[in-house]
Formats: structure tokens, sequence, C-alpha cells
């Protein structure tokens, strides 16, 4: 099929690459204008434009898809089908009508769960056990389109919002060429999306990604990798923010050397010479790399080292215990 792809960040670059391997005609890119990045604020293509002028496509990038000389341009380029991944912006209904087969979103959940622009992150918030990723036909509604395929994946223990989208991006980069064989061949029939198991999945941002240490270990660990690496779990420490990185259960001994063997309250810190702890509301955790404001990440044991933690100081919005 003749195939007009649209994607802006990394985890739409293993799809492009899939379709341009495939037997299927991709004959142009829509992505996001170069944006602004770094010390220099100096303009940066999207990961997926540097892909499609490695391979020589022709690139789109309309300030919004509601501009007439980029629709008039996807009319004149006549494509089958045009499949998304994290484009970044939604499209108007005479935008949607162009391609014969419609736009092709591959989303990284398995809708109707978790709708939206944090899939990835709202499942392991959750604590959701399992994942994987669909490929529906775009509609106006959020998320809501028929669905043409799924796969599934297991969420590990360890896994952070980016390793978890990493294996996503390239096991689903497979799916959505499937789907497109499936498209071309007419073997694949769109089936609605259930009206039971909706959920909504919004944008994670820097208010979402403050750690509450009054709620219990586990759901501490499922926040913190559920913004890692974006957009960044932290806390607070003598009134400046405490970058963190993904935490686990303190062991069993790790109250050893404290004058009492009383649980941790939470925010409150437990340093050794190896490890720094935390208590939460049932149970503590293991702090791993931290980032204090303004200077590099490091371990977090090192990091205690160097602000010499007081007896009776806390992590969060009470810096000290009362």
């Amino acid at each position: 099929m003749r195939l007009v792809f649209a994607g802006t960040p990394d985890t739409a670059a293993p799809a492009l690459e899939a379709l341009l391997a495939s037997p299927h005609e991709v004959v142009a890119l829509v992505t996001r204008p170069d944006a602004r990045a770094g010390r220099g604020r100096t303009l940066h293509p999207s990961p997926v434009k540097v892909v499609a002028l490695e391979h020589g496509i022709e690139v789109l990038t309309p300030t919004t898809p509601r501009d007439p000389e980029f629709q008039q341009r996807l009319r004149e380029i006549a494509p089958d089908a045009c499949p998304v991944v994290a484009y970044g912006a939604l499209l108007p209904r005479e935008v949607l009508d162009i391609p014969t087969h419609g736009w092709i979103n591959l989303h990284f959940s398995l809708l109707p769960a978790w709708r939206g622009a944090a899939p990835v992150q709202r499942a392991i918030m959750a604590g959701d056990e399992t994942t994987g990723a669909s490929t529906f036909v775009i509609e106006e509604g959020l998320d809501t389109g028929p669905v043409l395929g799924t796969m599934t994946e297991t969420i590990r223990p360890d896994d952070t919002s980016g390793t978890l989208l990493d294996r996503l991006a390239h096991a689903g980069a497979g799916l959505l060429v499937a789907t497109m064989d499936g498209l071309e061949s007419g073997r694949l029939t769109p089936v609605a999306q259930p009206a039971e198991g909706v959920s909504h999945a919004a944008k994670l941002t820097t208010a979402d990604a403050e750690v509450d240490w009054n709620r219990p270990a586990y759901a501490v660990s499922r926040q913190v990798r559920g913004c890692t690496p974006a957009p960044g779990a932290w806390t607070t420490f003598r009134g400046e923010r405490l970058g963190l990185g993904p935490v686990r259960a303190a062991a069993g001994d790790a109250l050893s050397g404290r004058e009492t063997d009383e649980a941790l309250a939470p925010g409150e810190i437990h340093a050794t010479k190896k490890a720094v702890h935390v208590g939460t509301a049932a149970g503590a955790v293991t702090l791993g790399e931290v980032r204090p404001q303004g200077k590099k990440a490091m371990s977090a044991a090192d990091w205690a080292r160097g602000v010499r933690i007081g007896v009776d100081e806390a992590l969060g919005r009470a810096t000290t215990l009362t």
C-alpha cells in the first residue's frame, strides 16, 4: 500500500523503520515542526524526521493539520492509509477522510484501557500486570475508534515507563506492519471497542511526579517507576527539589543501626554507609539514584554523605519530623 506515516518522538521511529523495510511504500512523513532544545535553544528535527531524511522521504511539517496547503498536498499524494505513532496533534475530519483506509494509530495499551496521552505511565502507576498495544482507526473522539489488532506485554516488577515503552515501540512496530498487511488483503475487520473497561491516561504533570510518602511502599515504587524517565519523580529536601530514580522495597535489616526498631515515619530518612532508606505509610523504600537541584545524578549513599543528614530530617513538604 501507499502510506504516509505520521509520528514525532523516538518511540515512533521503530514503526517507521519497520514500514520502510516492508513491502509497503512509505511516500511521505508528517511530523511536528523542528523544536528548540538544549542550552543554546537551537532547532532540532524530530527523531522520525531524521529517519525519513536518511531514506529520502518527503517530510511535511505543518504547524497545524488544519493548514490548507498541507491538506492539499496530502490529497495530491493520495495515500491508501496513514499509520500514526505519537504524532502529537489532533486531526480534523477533513484530514481523516483523505486516505482510503483512514488513519491507523498504534496506541500503547489494550484499548479501551488507558485512552489518552500517557498509557504506559498510568498502567505502571496503577499496578497493572499486563499491558500491550492496539492498532485502531482514528475517529474524532480520543482513542475511541474501532480496533484492528492487539498484542500483549507483561509489565515486569522493575519496569520503568522508559523500558516498557521501548519494548512496546519495537513489538508494536510489527503489529502495525501486520495491520497494514491485513488492510491491504482485506482480511481485517474493525471491531468496535466495548463500553466496559474504559480508563483514561491523562498526560503526567510535574505535580503528578511529586512523591507522596504517605502512601505505602509499593505505591511509591510504582509512582517513581511510572514517572521515569519523564517527567521525573521528585521530592524535596531542605526546601530544594531532589529528583529520584527508581526505588525498591527496603530489605528486612534496613533499620539496623538505629536507636529504635520502630518503623520509619513517612518521609523519615535512615542513611547507612551503603544505602538510604525512606519511610512510607507502610514499609520503607531504598533510594537508588538521586539528582540534587542543579547537580548531576548520583547514588543516594554518596548524596547522603555529602549533605550530612540530621537525625530528624525527612523528605517531602516537611523537612524535619515533629
